[in-house]
């Protein structure tokens, strides 16, 4: 077969070469990623607190033992999440490592599968490989990897909430939406998207998963209460370390109240802007909409909550994945730029310069989670403007060479919605 694919054949097109080029790239690096640095592991272990409580909880012993005075990874899991981990406690510790990267890596890439479906892109696209190694370049999912934390089943289950959404398969929507929950919350914003469609389906799921998972694992917890009583207090304050949220840096740098409030402040309206313009003119098209307002959701909640990992920014895949739509508003460059600050893999520590090469490695998260709700609301409001002088804001904030183009080219019918009437 190997020497086949080096005989003459019929000419190739673009796509064709480029799918050569990028399938080698994009499997070596998953591998690369998974097989070399995840099962080589780190200084930071993600995993190791998750399987102690796994092993605890099965052997009826205390699971909330972490030292939140310490800087080490804590277990933080409710009791719901505690049950839905257990099985791992019955592995061998270096199985359940390894198994638990593999899932994680398999869930990035059918979520990577199902995103690009959305989107019109079949396995056999040219956009398939390009997306996979895009994905596993970056520093979101690579240390998701490496230090083995359930990012990348997030990632997946938000993936399939949007599609559920989409495809008004209400009640399924919150089953992916509910497992997370019963992990930890941080989908649980998008649960507005159903909410102001008046769609209580999801709900359902979405609240009646992690009950039932609590009502059966409470019992069979020695200590659930301190859960209540130390991590959910714990959850709430606002870590020097590791925390790229406004907050977190504003410990870390001993920035003053009045700062920190009027930064979130800042923020807050910045995202209440940008949310109020794509419901306001672009709810009718579901695809852009969904992905677009999750990600300036979730990139508002990193960066205004009380803790903001820079891993956690796999969860805006789907708003950079509209840069193919026409109308997307990640079509310049200062949205790509903004993207570099959270997804690159690079260290910017520096020799010569020390204290500029640590600042920009603390904050270049921080500052590009800012500048990407920067450019979603300036890109949505000089439409806006735009549309208001030429008297068009009737037909919407696109101009017109978005306008007058086909609105849903490459866009499964499906995913198409009707514009209002």
């Amino acid at each position: 077969m190997f020497p086949s694919q080096l005989k003459s054949r019929s000419p190739l097109n673009t796509a064709d070469i480029i799918s050569m080029v990028m399938w080698p790239l994009a499997v070596m690096t998953v591998i690369h990623r998974t097989v070399i640095l995840a099962f080589n592991g780190a200084v930071t272990n993600d995993f190791l607190p998750i399987y102690t409580a796994a092993v605890n909880f099965i052997n009826y012993t205390d699971v909330y033992l972490g030292n939140f005075n310490w800087t080490d990874p804590h277990y933080l899991y409710p009791p719901s999440g505690t049950l839905m981990i257990a099985p791992l406690g019955y592995l061998d510790y270096d199985l359940a490592r390894r198994l638990y990267i593999v899932i994680n890596a398999i869930g990035i890439l059918i979520a990577a599968y199902y995103l690009l479906k959305m989107f019109g892109y079949g396995l056999k696209s040219v956009a398939m490989p390009i997306t996979i190694f895009a994905m596993f370049s970056t520093e979101t999912v690579s240390n998701t990897l490496i230090y083995t934390n359930i990012n990348g089943l997030i990632f997946l289950a938000q993936v399939l909430f949007l599609k559920f959404l989409l495809e008004r398969r209400l009640w399924w929507a919150g089953v992916p939406m509910g497992l997370t929950i019963a992990i930890k919350p941080i989908l649980a914003p998008l649960l507005i998207f159903p909410f102001i469609k008046k769609q209580w389906q999801p709900f359902a799921a979405s609240f009646g998963i992690p009950l039932v998972l609590t009502a059966i694992a409470w019992p069979l917890s020695k200590d659930p209460g301190r859960f209540v009583r130390e991590t959910v207090p714990y959850l709430a304050e606002s870590r020097d370390y590791f925390n790229s949220a406004i907050s977190g840096n504003a410990v870390y740098y001993g920035l003053p109240d009045w700062m920190v409030l009027g930064l979130r402040g800042l923020f807050a309206v910045i995202t209440l802007t940008s949310l109020w313009l794509l419901y306001r003119y672009y709810r009718d098209d579901e695809l852009f909409f969904l992905c677009t307002a999750s990600g300036v959701i979730l990139t508002a909640q990193f960066l205004l909550g009380s803790l903001g990992q820079m891993y956690y920014s796999m969860l805006i895949f789907p708003l950079l994945m509209t840069v193919v739509m026409k109308r997307s508003v990640m079509r310049n460059w200062p949205a790509w730029l903004a993207a570099y600050g959270f997804l690159t893999f690079d260290m910017w520590y520096s020799v010569p310069w020390r204290q500029t090469g640590e600042a920009l490695q603390f904050l270049r998260t921080t500052l590009g989670w800012s500048l990407l709700l920067i450019v979603v609301c300036t890109v949505l409001v000089n439409r806006y403007l735009d549309a208001r002088k030429a008297g068009t804001l009737d037909q919407g904030l696109d101009p017109p060479y978005i306008r007058d183009d086909v609105e849903y080219a490459g866009v499964p019918t499906k995913y198409r919605t009707p514009p209002a009437p």
